[in-house]
């Protein structure tokens, strides 16, 4: 299963829909497919410029690793060096904490993910996943 436009526009959408909701810092939302290329991202007014970056790299390191954004930083809060050797072979664009949202579909596979920033990584997390449920896919936090 490939996610579309459409849908990657839902995820956005409603994940920036969630964070004025929340009265979070501007965020910014980026989806990639499961080969971790972008599909679609946006950056609220008055977020900061350099957020696509980040929001790449809490998507990216979740479908390139198969491992959502918390699992990430509790791989390396435990085992520095490997995220570290990781952020190596990836050269540096993998951000290893919440708010990088891994998605499957109903069979469990990988078919991307979601990366949002701007706020605290938790509601980011949140975010992220008001977008997921609203396209009616399936995230893992």
């Amino acid at each position: 299963m490939a996610i579309s436009l459409r849908k990657a526009r839902t995820i956005i959408r409603k994940a920036l829909e969630k964070g004025r909701e929340m009265e979070l810092k501007p965020l910014s939302a980026v989806v990639l497919d499961a080969g971790g290329h972008v599909i679609a991202f946006e950056r609220e007014d008055g977020a900061a410029p350099g957020r696509f970056a980040i929001a790449h790299g809490k998507a990216y390191g979740s479908v390139m690793l198969g491992m959502a954004g918390t699992a990430q930083m509790q791989r390396a809060e435990a085992q520095a060096y490997f995220m570290a050797a990781v952020n190596g072979v990836y050269g540096g664009q993998v951000v290893p904490v919440p708010g990088g949202v891994l998605l499957r579909d109903r069979k469990g596979a990988v078919i991307g993910a979601v990366g949002v920033t701007g706020d605290t990584s938790d509601n980011d997390a949140v975010a992220a996943m008001a977008g997921i449920e609203a396209a009616g896919l399936v995230g893992e936090i």
